[in-house]
């Protein structure tokens, strides 16, 4: 086995001429064993000798030139320490995601060069950076790409890491050492840490932290560093988790210079070297228990600011406007005579804040450059096309945080910074850096504080005579537990400031309220959680623009998931396809009112709930860009983050040429359907939840609902078959509804299981079902079922309304997720399933039945 040795990675590019370059050479930290993926990886390589690095490049280059690949290749090697002995591990021949990771990292264009080869061109005819691409680039910095994990979306699944990717995202941090490029890539994940520090692992036993590192997981660097702090030997950690000593050595060098400052204090001679090791001002300030601001200062006082290098690789003299901090070094950043404005990216893609933030990021920093402004962006993420150096006019490949933010600022001095499409990270930002005196563009701290606070955003409402679910604000259990059974049961609970649904749950009883409330979320004073109403209907959604005048609602899309699962997981359809135009009428109005009444300027997002008597209630106003703004422009033909950079930089709707509140809907529909990678994750319950789960999406439109829906659900990765067996165990309080659903199926000619609840009511109702044992009672039939391969559907629910969860519904839905068979938990997304069946079933009857 090549379990335990180095995992080296080169990014190799060929033409047809047969010349061949390396482009990248990269070092995964952990060993073979965890994938490439889930691995925090340097470049340029550190660790080997020069004659293991030449024997290792020469052999990539043999692979390129003897496989004939033109253009972008990928090659995995795995090295036995110490030795010359090696293995090839795999060979990507395309742009692969690793691809993305070496470009950035090296500042050369992989794909833009790849494509000019397929085109025929040869590497010394493709310019790059000022150079040809037959140049191979040097690096004269190091970076670390950290991976994201969604263990915090997934708490009951084990973070154990192995040779199946789990991570959604990445980041990488760029610095003149190696210690400061790893703070930087810890500090820009946005786990809640800015330094290799986790709270939870400060009271856990020396003896079962060494245990913990056996296994590859997820948070082992942390476990690592709090090890070195216990004074546990750099040789003892190697000889149980193989990472390479020089990474360790890293790791220790940080932990020392901690305690150097803990220490010495405020020493101005310690505090440099540890800025120029890449410590934060925030964990500075937490080592001497100081104010971050005043840290910040203190520094500035003594004149030690960080200037801003260039990557540059090919080192033609040219100038590029790619961009990071550093301590040590000269300023390589030339500053224009021209008015600027920052624009902060999203960071890390992960579950809740995807590539459509980075979408409305681009399209933000296109329109700037057309209005005459100097365009900036800053982000930290690879995989991003705003971070590609051509988007903006200067990037700067940084942590979003405030003081990584505030360098910038201080440095270019911009007119203004927009923080509403970067999502929850760029609006987090917003009020820091307010407070240290940069103007906000667009919708600001004032009107953030109105749509995400419980009591302002109460109060608008009740201003504008906007009804909302029953709802309170506690900070505490006893009264989270009173407003729960003041409202009634079932109620909706979340964090006030929330994205992607996190830590959101629907609960039906005391004990589960109060299970939620010491488990799930750390509520107190400054963290209030929201106790609202659980109310059934149909989900609604618009994103809109303001000026401050005028409201622009380029669609409304209805979700086909009724409330109760997250929006993100929902199946999403413009234009709406149930809801009446009062309804309509009703949510246009809402949606004015509330842009208005907010003060929004630019983007937003509303949700709303339309129950069975029309009545709409808000759900929430999220005061910035949403990851519906993709969809939206494409299906309504509106580029909608244009348009709101536009308001942003102070051109009225009208004077866009704007003047209707809603526009003419489009003829045809527009499906939006949700991509999961829960198969990826062992363990892992795959429920629709309010909590989100889904990875990403796919579109599918045509002029027939179904249709649409059909391209949508195929191009999700839906397997949709017309045949096989249907497994149902359905909740009581779903049963009447599940009956004609299940009934389909059963006239289609698909086979129908069930557990021994449900096989009865079906039986009673005419459904020929075969009844399988419960798991609970000690059978293995369901399992079995599944794991055969002729179950097509599963399809699971559980009571919400009564609360009545069963463990076998866990095991059920685990089985059906690992197994890769389609599992539904929501009834509605079974209801145009069978839609989609139906439309492209070819049914059979007799000649005589005149379809009747």
């Amino acid at each position: 086995s090549v379990k335990g040795y180095k995992e080296i990675e080169f990014e190799v590019m060929r033409d047809s001429n047969d010349t061949a370059i390396t482009i990248c050479g990269m070092e995964n930290v952990d060993p073979v064993g965890v994938h490439t993926g889930d691995s925090i990886v340097v470049a340029p390589i550190l660790s080997l000798t020069e004659k293991e690095q030449k024997m290792l490049n020469d052999s990539a280059i043999k692979i390129i030139k003897e496989l004939k690949i033109e253009g972008g290749c990928n090659v995995q090697f795995a090295l036995k320490p110490n030795s010359d002995e090696y293995y090839l591990i795999e060979v990507n021949p395309r742009v692969s995601r690793s691809s993305a990771l070496a470009s950035k990292a090296s500042g050369y264009p992989i794909a833009r060069v790849t494509a000019k080869v397929a085109l025929g061109m040869m590497l010394e005819e493709i310019s790059v950076a000022g150079g040809n691409a037959a140049k191979e680039p040097s690096l004269d910095y190091i970076v670390a790409k950290f991976p994201r994990f969604p263990f915090d979306k997934f708490a009951s699944a084990p973070n154990i890491l192995g040779t199946q990717m789990k991570a959604t995202g990445e980041v990488m941090g760029i610095g003149s050492n190696l210690e400061e490029c790893l703070l930087k890539s810890v500090r820009s994940l946005e786990t809640g840490v800015c330094h290799f520090r986790l709270a939870e692992f400060d009271n856990v036993e020396t003896e079962e932290l060494l245990h913990y590192i056996k296994d590859f997981r997820s948070d082992n660097i942390y476990a690592i560093f709090e090890l070195l702090r216990r004074g546990i030997s750099v040789d003892t950690i190697y000889g149980i988790t193989a990472i390479t000593p020089l990474f360790l050595q890293s790791f220790k060098k940080i932990v020392d210079m901690e305690k150097e400052v803990a220490e010495k204090g405020f020493d101005e001679g310690i505090v440099k070297k540890a800025k120029i090791m890449g410590f934060s001002d925030k964990y500075i300030a937490e080592i001497l228990n100081m104010d971050e601001i005043e840290v910040y200062q203190k520094r500035k006082d003594m004149g030690f600011t960080p200037v801003f290098r260039m990557v540059d690789t090919l080192h033609t003299g040219k100038y590029i406007a790619y961009l990071y901090s550093s301590y040590t070094g000269k300023n390589d950043s030339q500053l224009r005579n021209k008015k600027k404005i920052i624009v902060l990216g999203a960071g890390p893609i992960r579950i809740g804040q995807g590539v459509e933030f980075d979408y409305s990021t681009v399209h933000a920093v296109q329109t700037i450059k057309k209005a005459g402004y100097e365009a900036i962006i800053i982000n930290n993420n690879p995989e991003t096309v705003s971070t590609d150096y051509t988007t903006a006019d200067k990037l700067y490949f940084e942590p979003l945080t405030p003081e990584d933010v505030m360098a910038i600022v201080d440095f270019e001095k911009p007119y203004g910074v927009i923080a509403s499409l970067g999502g929850q990270t760029a609006v987090n930002l917003a009020k820091p850096l307010m407070e240290r005196g940069v103007k906000i563009i667009g919708t600001d701290c004032e009107a953030i504080e109105r749509a995400e606070n419980r009591e302002a955003f109460e109060k608008i409402l009740e201003e504008l005579g906007i009804p909302q679910p029953d709802g309170k604000a506690v900070t505490n259990i006893k009264d989270g537990l009173k407003a729960a059974n003041e409202i009634g049961y079932p109620v909706l609970v979340r964090p006030s400031f929330v994205l992607g649904g996190r830590a959101m749950q629907i609960v039906s009883k005391d004990k589960d309220l109060k299970d939620y409330l010491k488990t799930a979320v750390e509520i107190d004073a400054d963290k209030p959680v929201l106790v609202d109403k659980y109310i059934q209907g149909k989900e609604v959604e618009v994103d809109a623009i303001c000026d401050g005048t005028d409201v622009f609602v380029p669609g409304i899309m209805e979700l086909v998931e009724r409330t109760g699962v997250h929006s993100g997981d929902s199946i999403s359809v413009y234009p709406s396809f149930s809801i009446s135009d009062k309804v309509k009428g009703i949510i246009l109005q809402y949606a004015k009112s509330l842009g208005l009444g907010i003060n929004i300027i630019g983007l937003y997002n509303i949700q709303f709930i339309v129950d069975s008597s029309e009545n709409v209630y808000v759900i929430e106003v999220n005061p910035r860009s949403s990851r519906t703004v993709p969809f939206l422009s494409k299906a309504t033909g509106y580029n909608i983050a244009d348009i709101a950079t536009e308001v942003i930089l102070g051109k009225s709707l009208k004077e866009q040429g704007i003047f209707r509140l809603y526009p003419e809907e489009q003829n045809r529909f527009y499906v939006k359907v949700p991509v999961f990678s829960s198969n990826k994750i062992k363990g892992l319950d795959a429920y629709l939840s309010p909590e989100m789960k889904s990875t990403g999406e796919a579109i599918g439109y045509d002029k027939k609902l179904s249709r649409a829906m059909y391209k949508a659900m195929v191009a999700s990765g839906m397997k949709l078959q017309n045949y096989g067996t249907v497994f149902v165990t359905i909740a009581d309080e779903d049963k009447e509804e599940a009956l004609p659903l299940v009934k389909r199926f059963f006239d289609m000619g698909f086979n129908i299981e069930a557990t021994k609840g449900t096989a009865e009511f079906l039986k009673n109702h005419g459904i020929r079902t075969r009844v399988l044992g419960k798991i609970s009672e000690g059978s293995t039939e369901i399992f079995e079922s599944i794991r055969a391969g002729y179950v097509s559907y599963v399809i699971n629910t559980r009571g919400v309304l009564s609360g009545v969860h069963y463990a076998d519904g866990v095991e059920i839905r685990k089985c059906a997720t690992e197994n890769s068979i389609n599992m539904f938990t929501s009834l509605d997304t079974v209801k145009v399933l069978l839609d989609v069946l139906e439309e492209t079933t070819i049914t059979v009857s007799t000649i005589d039945s005149r379809g009747e």
